[in-house]
């Protein structure tokens, strides 16, 4: 049985967190080549220091000469990014700091059974498990100490891009500890925000005067009280951030892309993977099945792990848990998500429309818990499952 009283803490960190710079960058590679062909393949790795930035890995596309010109444009798409994150610091700038491309070509060709013929199911290009979760504890159904956390931060973002709060810098963390009674959200006990600050001259409660009432926009009503504890900038002054404080790699935050740790993780980083790769999509794929769960009442929380094997195109294993909330068997549950969507990596590419420049937006504030986009992006928030699932049953 589910416990209903408890206290549940979960953390999240800003666009400008050096991580996040990285999966940015990664993702905008991506994106890239993704608008040059659908089928392109990447797998590209950044990493961040103090004025430098390197990014690696393997890309491909059909044509040898277009991919030549796209990896010449890969030091601008870097410096775009850092750009609009806001990084001008004097030992991370976006004009002037060192970025070295160490991408190699890699043939569109070269994962055997991943480019099938059109009637053909192509195979997984991995191994891996992956796992999906949805409560219905928000109204994104996601669990509400990580959508809060993002939606802190985002906002604080906000404010600092508009010039309404010139005064933060790109880099930040936020976590909150959320009470539970009966299963529900209800407080929050503690608040630990952590922000770059340009003004050396601010202290503490200079920054929580600052950012208090942003903070008190984008949370629930009443779910701060009296007795919540703040810790704002807890350390005192934080003026040097990014990846001159501390250095970057991507995929380092999966917990904070995924559920807050609110729910199991296969252990697979998302940023500058091409959607072939199940990693990612299987990963989204089994958030929408979850939410579609969720939203079709079928149970208040719902966790779906699908499982691959290298070159075979169907999952090895569906597995679907809602944690003593369920008004149906899993098993059912089961049986139903596999008949109302292919779950091979073609199926889940077709049918959530992955196969799109969408990425680049995924890479801060989590990939899950987003409003559907109108160009496709954030698919996988669709509930448009419900009666096919239903119907399944």
């Amino acid at each position: 049985m589910s416990r209903k009283h408890y206290v549940f803490t979960s953390e999240s960190v800003s666009e400008g967190h050096p991580d996040k710079v990285c999966d940015r960058i990664s993702d905008a590679v991506l994106d890239a080549f993704l608008s040059e062909e659908p089928e392109a393949r990447v797998a590209c790795e950044t990493f961040a220091t103090t004025n430098r930035v390197v990014i690696g890995g393997e890309v491909g596309l059909s044509d040898q000469d277009k991919l030549r010109d796209y990896m010449g444009r890969i030091e601008d798409i870097a410096r775009a990014c850092i750009r609009d994150i806001g990084y001008e610091q004097d030992k991370f700038h976006w004009k002037t700091c060192e970025i070295t491309n160490l991408l190699h070509e890699q043939s569109a060709h070269i994962a055997q059974g991943v480019n099938a013929a059109e009637d053909k199911d192509e195979g997984a290009g991995d191994q891996g498990i992956m796992f999906g979760f949805a409560t219905n504890e928000t109204p994104d159904l996601m669990p509400a100490p990580i959508q809060y956390s993002h939606a802190i931060l985002r906002r604080l973002a906000e404010a600092r891009k508009s010039g309404a709060a010139p005064q933060l810098g790109p880099d930040a963390k936020s976590q909150l500890s959320v009470r539970y009674e009966d299963g529900k959200p209800v407080e929050i006990t503690s608040l630990v925000l952590s922000t770059q600050h340009l003004d050396e001259s601010m202290t503490s409660a200079d920054v929580q005067d600052l950012v208090e009432p942003y903070i008190r926009e984008v949370l629930p009503e009443g779910w701060l009280t009296a007795a919540t504890e703040w810790h704002v900038n807890p350390t005192g002054k934080f003026v040097i951030g990014g990846p001159d404080g501390d250095a970057g790699l991507t995929g380092r935050k999966i917990i904070v892309d995924t559920y807050g740790g609110a729910a199991p993780h296969g252990g697979g980083a998302f940023s500058g993977k091409d959607p072939t790769k199940v990693d990612r999509s299987a990963a989204y794929a089994a958030r929408y099945l979850a939410k579609n769960v969720v939203a079709a009442g079928l149970a208040d929380r719902c966790t779906i792990q699908l499982s691959y094997a290298i070159g075979v195109a169907k999952p090895l294993s569906i597995y679907a848990d809602t944690h003593g909330t369920g008004n149906v068997d899993e098993a059912a549950i089961e049986r139903a998500v596999a008949q109302a969507m292919n779950l091979t990596p073609r199926g889940i590419r077709l049918h959530l429309g992955l196969n799109k420049p969408i990425f680049q937006r995924t890479a801060a504030y989590g990939h899950f818990g987003r409003a559907p986009e109108a160009d496709g992006g954030f698919s996988w928030e669709r509930t448009d499952l419900v009666d096919a699932i239903k119907s399944a049953l």
